[in-house]
């Protein structure tokens, strides 16, 4: 209530449902993004927690691999690679526009953007392969 016992007018606000993500695609992919930085995060302390046990003794590393190969580990991380999966195609995805390249007085296609951008992650996969794989 205002000084003079008048009621103040409040802009009417329609109830959104709790799934209102789930009406439309882009909806679902955009929350599906933001739930991926919690796998982001469990794959940066898993991978933390193998260098510690790396570190720490020979029988660490036992322990950690033994304690990986657990059904639930497995399928955690099953389940957090293709949200990662996700995470880094739809950065990729928004990258060129994100990112205007210019040489000289043109600006680079969004097209040729997104393809460097796949090719150094494919780039980078294969240096990767080649280090743990040789």
């Amino acid at each position: 209530m205002s000084s003079a016992g008048t009621v103040a007018a409040r802009p009417y606000r329609p109830p959104v449902p709790r799934l209102w993500w789930l009406r439309r695609r882009s909806y679902l992919l955009f929350m599906l993004r933001e739930l991926s930085c919690l796998f982001v995060a469990w794959f940066v302390v898993f991978a933390l927690t193998l260098v510690v046990a790396v570190g720490d003794s020979p029988g660490a590393y036992r322990d950690f691999l033994d304690w990986s190969a657990r059904p639930w580990v497995i399928a955690l991380n099953v389940i957090a690679t293709a949200f990662v999966l996700l995470h880094a195609v739809t950065w990729f995805n928004l990258a060129p526009k994100a990112i205007v390249v210019r040489v000289g007085k043109r600006s680079v296609p969004p097209a040729a953007v997104l393809a460097a951008h796949y090719a150094l992650w494919a780039a980078c996969s294969a240096i990767a392969a080649w280090v743990v794989l040789r």
